[in-house]
């Protein structure tokens, strides 16, 4: 377990920022950690770096407590913020350069691969920069770096859907080097396309964690039919009579079913001679949303 966090506290004043939060991330997984803004994530991975100090509960990193060794751990660790400030009188590459040189770690090649496909131009100016160019020079100094653990809050901020493509290729590539990522982020898509397991936080708390396959089991399929009106008609009424909530979205008739309940249901639309079906599986938004759907009203 490259991380393992149990029923940590962290407070600011008399605001509870994380109240007795749990995570694990095993080694090698890309572990998705989802919430929205405000929800604890940034403040989880600046108490795994030994940012902040902890009121209570357990902390390790890499088998290290960062209250005690956030040194020996940051030399194994690569970390991206999501509002990524660097110096203004450096080019890109003096600060690729100076985070380089304060890890005592680099890998040059990979360096040099990575800046060619996230498309940076290294000899300007970060005074120069956008936003998306400061990011790009904070993921190519992690993404390349020869560390353990990644830990990326909201990484791929401000940069374009083109440079998204190479993130996600890039964190592809450090799960098959057994790289360990903790990717914090509230874009699902994001999450859904490059993690294996997840951990979805509210108010400080973990509500759901798991692997990404056994949080899409815990949430409802979507079976969804069309045909014939008196077909429709006699599935809608033969889907409310065992207990089910099926609506009408157009022409077709629309249930949500866990995956117990999944059979029964296409049993039933096929009973009624209804043969245009499809059962889509959950997706991590599903889920997300059934956590916040209170924030989302």
């Amino acid at each position: 377990m490259d991380i393992a966090v149990n029923g940590l506290v962290k407070k600011f004043g008399s605001f509870t920022a994380l109240d007795r939060l749990d995570l694990a991330v095993e080694s090698g997984s890309v572990h998705g950690f989802l919430g929205p803004n405000g929800s604890g994530k940034s403040t989880t991975i600046r108490t795994l770096l030994g940012l902040y100090r902890r009121e209570s509960g357990q902390v390790t990193v890499l088998g290290q407590d960062p209250a005690t060794s956030a040194d020996a751990i940051n030399r194994k660790v690569a970390y991206v913020p999501g509002d990524v400030a660097l110096w203004p009188n450096l080019t890109g590459m003096q600060c690729l350069d100076a985070l380089a040189s304060m890890r005592g770690a680099r890998d040059a090649a990979r360096e040099s691969l990575l800046i060619e496909r996230f498309a940076l131009d290294p000899s300007k100016r970060v005074r120069t920069y956008s936003r998306g160019n400061r990011q790009k020079v904070a993921l190519i100094a992690a993404l390349s770096a020869p560390v353990k653990l990644l830990l990326l809050d909201e990484p791929t901020s401000g940069l374009d859907p083109l440079m998204e493509q190479a993130f996600r290729e890039t964190i592809a590539e450090a799960q098959g080097s057994q790289q360990t990522v903790l990717l914090s982020s509230h874009i699902l898509s994001e999450v859904q396309s490059v993690c294996t397991d997840v951990t979805i936080i509210r108010e400080g708390r973990t509500v759901e964690s798991g692997s990404l396959a056994q949080m899409r089991h815990l949430a409802a399929r979507e079976i969804r039919a069309r045909g014939p009106k008196p077909q429709l008609t006699a599935f809608f009424l033969s889907l409310t009579s065992s207990g089910a909530s099926p609506t009408r979205e157009g022409d077709d008739v629309v249930v949500k079913a866990n995956d117990s309940d999944v059979p029964h249901c296409l049993a039933l639309a096929i009973d009624a001679g209804l043969s245009d079906i499809t059962c889509t599986p959950a997706s991590l938004e599903d889920l997300f949303l059934r956590h916040y759907e209170a924030d989302v009203r």
